[in-house]
C-alpha cells in the first residue's frame, strides 16, 4: 500500500511507519512539492498511490496546495486520514464523490475544549476589565464576578470536543446539556437531547457551546429566533465552524445585549477582513481560528493517524471515519 506523506511528518514517524514493514510503501512529498519513493523521483501517476496522511503541515505549510491537488488527480487515492475535526472543506466532498474513505482526527478536542473554558471564565471574571486596571495600576476591589458553579451549559454537539467542555464545566460546578444524534447518557453530561429539543433548552442555558459540525442542517442554526430565545446575560461560545451562526442576526442581538457576550474562534469569512466589527465589539472575544492549536495537538493526531493506518492494513474499523452522506451534507 503507498502512503503519501509530506516529508517532514514521515521524518517524525518513520520508525512506526518502518515497523509496519513492506506492507506501507512511503511516497514522499518534500517542501518543494517533488515526491519520491524509495529515494527516487517518481511522477503522481506512476506513484499509485492508496492512502494520504493530511495534518496541519500540509493544511498549513508550503505544500498546501501541491498536496490538495495530488489528492485530487491520483486516481488511485482509496482513503484519506485528515488531521482536521471538521469535514465541511470543499476538497473533501470532491474525494468521497469519487469514492475515497474519509477519517478526521481529534488531537485538538483537548485544546478546543480548554479554549472555551478560558472564553466563559474570561467574561465571567471581567478579565478586559482586571488588565485595564493593571495596565493602570489602580488597585480596583469591586469587580465582582460570575461562578460557573450552578450555571447550565447547553452544548450543542458532543463529540469529543462537546465531550471535552462537558467533563470541565461540570468539574467547576456546571449542569451540563450535551445535544447530539445518540440519546443515550454520556458520564460528561448530565442530560443528553436532541437538536430537536434545543429551542425548548435555550431560555435556561447561561453558556451555549456550538462544537457541532457544519452541514445543510445546521448552517445557521443560530438565527434571529435561536438568539430571542437565548437567556439574558448568557454567553455564546463557537468552535464549530463560521456558517453555524447568522452573523448579522447575532449582532444585531449583541446590541439588544442578549447574549450578553460570544466568544468567536470561527467566522464565515476566514480570514476576518479587518472591518469586521467583530474585532472591535465590546461585547465579543474574536480570535483567529486557533482554539485547537496546543502543543500537544500534533502528537495526538499522529497517534490517531498511525492507529488508523495499523487498522486500515488489518482491514479493521477505522477510528473516526465519516459516513459519506455527512461529507456530502455538508457541502
Amino acid at each position: 500500500m503507498r502512503l503519501l506523506i509530506y516529508e517532514a511528518s514521515y521524518r517524525r514517524l518513520q520508525a512506526a511507519i518502518d515497523g509496519l514493514g513492506r506492507e506501507v510503501e512511503p511516497v514522499l512529498m518534500d517542501a518543494a512539492a517533488a515526491l519520491s519513493l524509495d529515494d527516487a523521483p517518481v511522477s503522481l501517476e506512476d506513484a499509485a498511490i492508496e492512502a494520504a496522511w493530511a495534518n496541519n503541515e500540509t493544511f498549513f505549510g508550503p505544500v498546501a496546495r501541491d498536496f490538495s491537488r495530488a489528492l485530487l488527480k491520483s486516481p488511485t487515492l482509496k482513503w484519506l486520514q485528515s488531521g482536521a475535526a471538521g469535514f465541511d472543506h470543499p476538497i473533501f466532498g470532491q474525494l468521497v464523490e469519487r469514492g475515497v474513505r474519509l477519517a478526521t482526527s481529534h488531537g485538538q478536542a483537548v485544546g478546543i475544549a480548554d479554549y472555551v473554558l478560558w472564553g466563559v471564565l474570561d467574561h465571567l471574571q471581567r478579565g478586559p476589565e482586571r488588565r485595564a486596571a493593571q495596565g493602570a495600576a489602580d488597585w480596583k476591589r469591586g469587580l465582582r464576578f460570575r461562578e460557573i458553579a450552578g450555571g447550565e451549559w447547553l452544548v450543542i454537539g458532543f463529540g469529543a470536543i462537546g465531550q471535552g467542555v462537558g467533563a470541565r464545566a461540570r468539574a467547576f460546578g456546571a449542569r451540563v446539556t450535551g445535544i447530539r444524534r445518540d440519546p443515550s447518557p454520556h458520564p460528561a453530561a448530565d442530560l443528553i437531547a436532541g437538536q430537536a429539543d434545543i429551542a425548548a433548552l435555550l431560555p435556561r442555558a447561561d453558556v451555549v457551546v456550538l462544537s457541532v459540525p457544519l452541514t445543510a442542517e445546521t448552517r445557521h442554526l443560530v438565527d434571529a429566533a435561536f438568539l430571542a430565545a437565548m437567556k439574558p446575560r448568557s454567553v455564546l461560545v463557537n468552535v464549530g465552524r463560521g456558517g453555524l451562526i447568522d452573523e448579522a442576526a447575532l449582532l444585531a442581538a449583541l446590541e439588544k445585549g442578549v447574549p450578553e457576550h460570544a466568544v468567536l474562534d470561527v467566522f464565515d469569512t476566514e480570514p476576518l477582513p479587518e472591518d469586521s466589527p467583530f474585532w472591535s465589539h465590546p461585547r465579543v472575544t474574536a480570535t483567529s481560528h486557533l482554539s485547537g492549536a496546543t502543543e500537544g495537538q500534533a502528537a495526538r493526531n499522529d497517534e490517531v493517524f498511525l492507529e488508523n493506518l495499523r487498522r486500515y492494513l488489518a482491514g479493521e474499523t477505522l477510528i473516526s471515519e465519516i459516513a459519506p452522506t455527512d461529507v456530502l451534507a455538508a457541502r
